[in-house]
């Protein structure tokens, strides 16, 4: 087993007294304050349901308002804490047992009981009714796709994502009122790292039975995290209200405000102008001038995610894998480090952390940088100029468009003709109706094992493959052979191949560098950062 089974009720910093505050009295007066936070956006799919939401800004936002049996510790190390399950315990290779908290509430009042967390990993909200346990077959689907969605059919990339956190469960049963049990139809060290990870957040069953559409339960779900939503509009704003009943304690904060504002300088302006208290994903060349105004400081740093350039391989210029590995070679990654970071993250041992602890492939490293190897790639693979598009967002991504010029030019000195091709939303970034090449992407580990990377974006479940861009049939035998070995030697041993195929043999993707988060906010709030893109908003970290 991977993941720590103890009780670690301290490390979540909540104490015996903060677990039973009462409510605020009626009359009372409650004067917490109201916070605004400037958001590059708030969900790419304009939903709030895990299950559909899988990114880097949905990771953020659900950090307000759902919970998981088993929780990362926020202001540590994102260590594994009790969440809302009080403790858990293995009953074999395929099947571990939690032991709910009692009276956690729900936004909606209700009672968090065994039968909402069977219903969470059920067919009528997770798996669909055509779910295949027996099945490996890739769920293809579209990605992102705005508004899809029939009643309360579930839309077709759910099951897709639940196939991919999920791919062998065969049940989740209720033994009490507090107590279910996770069995597996395949043995699985990292089940534990699962049931904590994003997309099996626990809901409540009699909400989302009244919600009138799946359309409908997406824009205000109901779980237990200390925000609930009070009113949601897709790519504008998101206004959350304190969970009074919150079996974490009070919150500290009456209402939070998350508002987007795509653009960095009407982020830093509204910052410096008193319209926002808190402004997210600030590029390191803006620090010294925000930190200039001793009202303000920037806090943040390297987080579990790597930021990747990912390809097609069926684009006609990038079907020989000599030219996808001539775009590694070509790459001057520390260059990009030093000058558009500051320094301030780094250049990692391709698509893998320490926290993978004994899983990690020490001496590994991201291909070397070379522009006589990769111009006799290029060479090899008989390459003549032909263009690549390069498909761009305007800076998702920390300094996105500044990164991909740069990585243009790098390329055009190998002889690779890339040219960039700007694009509104995902939708455009994933579309088929126009051969697709080369996009930006990052790569989070959800717990500390190569499953929740590696296999989980780019094996036959992963996003990648389901959407099309690229597969292997060896690394996708390895992954299945990876999700059921328990023998921690040989399965290291897969991982290290799966490097040497998705990232030198064949390649998937390339790193770039760790991806870093900052955020800039007034010097009288107390308060931390996470190592992550959630941010930690409960009675432990705020103080004005």
């Amino acid at each position: 087993m991977l993941l720590s089974r103890r009780r670690l009720v301290a490390a979540t910093g909540f104490t015996t007294a903060s677990l039973i505050l009462p409510r605020i009295a009626i009359g009372q007066a409650d004067n917490r304050p109201t916070i605004t936070i400037a958001v590059q956006q708030i969900s790419n799919s304009a939903s709030l349901e895990p299950l559909r939401e899988q990114s880097n800004v949905g990771s953020r936002t659900f950090s307000f308002l759902f919970e998981t049996l088993i929780m990362q510790n926020l202001l540590g190390q994102l260590e594994a804490v009790p969440g809302l399950a009080e403790s858990w315990k293995r009953i074999d290779e395929r099947t571990v047992e939690f032991s709910l908290r009692k009276g956690v509430r729900f936004h909606n009042g209700d009672e968090m009981t065994a039968d909402d967390v069977v219903f969470t990993f059920s067919r009528d909200h997770m798996f669909g009714p055509d779910y295949d346990i027996t099945s490996n077959k890739t769920l293809f689907t579209n990605v992102v796709v705005r508004d899809s969605g029939d009643g309360k059919k579930l839309p077709p990339e759910l099951p897709a994502v639940a196939k991919r956190l999920f791919p062998a469960l065969e049940k989740v049963e209720a033994v009490d009122k507090y107590t279910v049990r996770f069995v597996n139809r395949t043995p699985d060290v990292t089940l534990e790292g699962r049931i904590g990870s994003l997309g099996a957040n626990i809901i409540s069953r009699r909400a989302f039975e009244e919600a009138k559409s799946w359309a409908d339960w997406a824009r205000s779900p109901v779980a237990t995290g200390p925000y609930k939503v009070r009113e949601y509009t897709p790519d504008q704003s998101l206004v959350l209200d304190a969970h009074d009943d919150y079996w974490g304690g009070r919150p500290p904060l009456k209402t939070v405000r998350l508002m987007v504002v795509p653009e960095v300088a009407a982020r830093i302006n509204g910052l410096l102008a008193g319209q926002f208290d808190f402004i997210c994903d600030m590029p390191p060349d803006q620090i010294p001038t925000i930190e200039k105004n001793p009202k303000f400081e920037v806090l943040g740093s390297t987080i579990v995610n790597h930021r990747l350039t990912v390809f097609d391989m069926h684009h006609p210029q990038l079907v020989d894998p000599r030219v996808r590995q001539a775009f590694s070679h070509a790459i001057d990654r520390q260059a990009i480090v030093d000058s558009l970071w500051s320094g301030r993250t780094r250049v990692p041992a391709g698509l893998q952390w320490e926290f993978y602890g004994p899983m990690f492939v020490e001496g590994w490293t991201v291909p070397e940088y070379s522009l006589d190897k990769a111009k006799a790639l290029l060479k090899a693979a008989n390459y003549k100029g032909d263009p690549i598009p390069y498909r761009l967002l305007n800076n998702y991504y920390t300094n996105q468009v500044a990164t991909a010029q740069v990585l243009v030019e790098m390329w055009n000195q190998a002889g690779l003709n890339v040219q960039i091709d700007m694009k509104e939303n995902w939708q455009q970034i994933f579309d088929t109706n126009k051969q697709r090449a080369v996009r930006d992407w990052s790569n989070s580990a959800g717990f500390n094992d190569p499953i929740s990377s590696i296999v989980a974006q780019h094996g036959p479940q992963g996003q990648q493959q389901q959407a099309g861009e690229w597969t292997n049939a060896e690394m996708n035998r390895l992954s299945d052979a990876m999700q059921v070995e328990t023998d921690m030697t040989k399965r290291k041993a897969m991982f290290k191949r799966m490097l040497e195929i998705c990232e030198r043999e064949d390649p998937a993707y390339t790193v770039l560098h760790q991806n870093a988060t900052f955020t800039a906010k007034r010097k009288d709030i107390r308060w931390k950062a996470s190592p992550s893109f959630a941010m930690e908003f409960r009675s432990v970290n705020f103080a004005t």
